[in-house]
């Protein structure tokens, strides 16, 4: 029994979304915990990228709504991120393409979350 079966992968593109957020989110708790704890900015971000991973591996529709809130988040943090140091830059630009490309891919086939 291979892995993509155990994990019920019907759409790889979903379960690539799927995959990116859970790396957000975790990222995103060790910024938290080994930067700072006042970036409370970070913690949020990595809640909601958490919770829409579940969402789209369980595929629940309101994981869509959620995608488009983590998609907006990504969009003012990376505003608000670019303009410092080179490697933030480009941290943070590929960081918001890749949010935009799932969020735009998961809108597209919105179809497959519903049961």
């Amino acid at each position: 029994m291979g892995l993509k079966s155990r994990l019920k992968v019907e759409d790889g593109g979903i379960f690539a979304a799927f995959i990116f957020h859970v790396v957000v989110g975790v990222l995103c708790f060790a910024v938290l915990a080994v930067i700072d704890f006042r970036l409370i900015h970070i913690g949020l971000l990595g809640i909601i990228s958490l919770a829409t991973a579940y969402g789209l591996y369980r595929r629940r529709v309101w994981a869509l709504w959620s995608i488009f809130a983590v998609a907006f988040m990504a969009t003012v943090f990376s505003y608000y991120t670019v303009g410092g140091d080179i490697i933030m830059d480009v941290a943070a630009v590929a960081y918001l393409v890749l949010t935009w490309i799932f969020t735009i891919y998961v809108a597209a086939k919105r179809k497959k979350l519903e049961f």
